[in-house]
């Protein structure tokens, strides 16, 4: 009780030292000799025009700050809730990788003939209606076996692919679909750069003079970094291609030619210590890959090693600081 009294006093002295000249007080005796100032000269005039006047004023405002208030939210939601995803798609002894950072989408590779279908409806899935950089890392057909499908069935921005050309079918039929669209292919250089949502991507390889001879050299690796995480695909690019260039520390790794002895040498792992290792490969493939000295090299540097031909479909989500690893993602 005591503690209620005290408050209404407070309330009655204020009121006893509330000024007698307001605002709202001005206002009304400035309205009210305007109205009969020009009731004199035989003018109408809207009076409730003139009482709402300082309302809307003061209701526009509030709809800007409003406004002003929604918009910063909008903005700190998107740089503190994006995220990255990253599958490594099971398409046998092939490759498939799909990115998809925010609306923005890359595919790097798209499996064999037989497995363009399957990567087809995968993307499907994903509610993607939009390739925005599509990748064949180089022209054997594990790798851009699928990329007429995709062409087909899908809107497509840019499309990546090296120099080298080859006469097989599979090669052809890029081709064909990308003239039927009106497409055009870009061979990216060493240092070139490029932008999905919020990742960014750089063109790691180099042009070897071998790779007429060996296709599997002229692969394109991308690095993308995303927030403080970074990911390599090394395509099927081999030991010449790694000894090329000195290598940036890398969270995740996607192990190049399917874990062959070919790629992967120590001097390369020394400077890109994974965290993770992901080998896209066939189930009891004829190649015996991944080789078994690989598996140990990436063992004794410590990376986790994921398998598509054991965990499935591979999926990694970052948001630029942690990530989680997902397996068997049905596709």
């Amino acid at each position: 009780m005591e503690h209620k009294i005290k408050k209404e006093k407070r309330k009655e002295n204020n009121k006893e030292k509330k000024p007698f000249w307001t605002i709202d007080k001005v206002f009304y005796i400035i309205a009210f000799f305007i109205v009969v100032a020009l009731g004199i000269i035989g003018k109408d005039y809207d009076w409730n025009a003139v009482l709402n006047a300082s309302a809307i004023e003061n209701q526009i405002d509030n709809e800007v700050q409003v406004s002003n208030i929604v918009e910063d939210k909008t903005n700190t939601t998107s740089q503190t809730e994006g995220k990255i995803k990253v599958y490594f798609i099971d398409v046998g002894q092939a490759d498939s990788i799909l990115v998809i950072d925010q609306e923005k989408t890359m595919l790097i590779d798209a499996g064999t003939n037989e497995a363009g279908s399957k990567v087809v409806d995968f993307l499907k899935k994903q509610n993607i209606t939009q390739i925005d950089y599509l990748i064949g890392t180089h022209p054997h057909e594990d790798h851009i076996g699928g990329l007429d499908d995709v062409i087909k069935n899908f809107e497509i921005g840019q499309i990546y692919m090296p120099k080298v050309q080859t006469n097989t079918k599979t090669f052809e039929d890029v081709l064909d679909a990308v003239s039927k669209k009106g497409l055009t292919i870009h061979a990216p250089q060493e240092g070139e750069t490029f932008t999905l949502a919020n990742a960014n991507c750089t063109v790691m390889s180099k042009e070897s003079n071998k790779s007429e001879e060996n296709l599997n050299l002229a692969s394109i690796v991308i690095r993308m970094t995303y927030g403080e995480q970074s990911f390599l695909f090394m395509g099927d690019s081999e030991k010449e291609n790694e000894e090329q260039r000195t290598w940036l520390q890398t969270d995740i790794l996607k192990v190049g030619h399917h874990g062959s002895n070919t790629s992967t040498s120590e001097d390369f792992l020394k400077q890109v210590k994974p965290e993770i290792a992901i080998i896209s490969v066939g189930k009891d493939n004829s190649y015996r890959h991944p080789n078994e000295e690989i598996l140990s090299r990436l063992k004794e540097i410590g990376a986790k090693i994921f398998r598509t031909d054991e965990s499935g479909t591979i999926l990694i989500t970052s948001d630029g600081k942690d990530y989680s690893i997902e397996t068997n993602i049905a596709s």
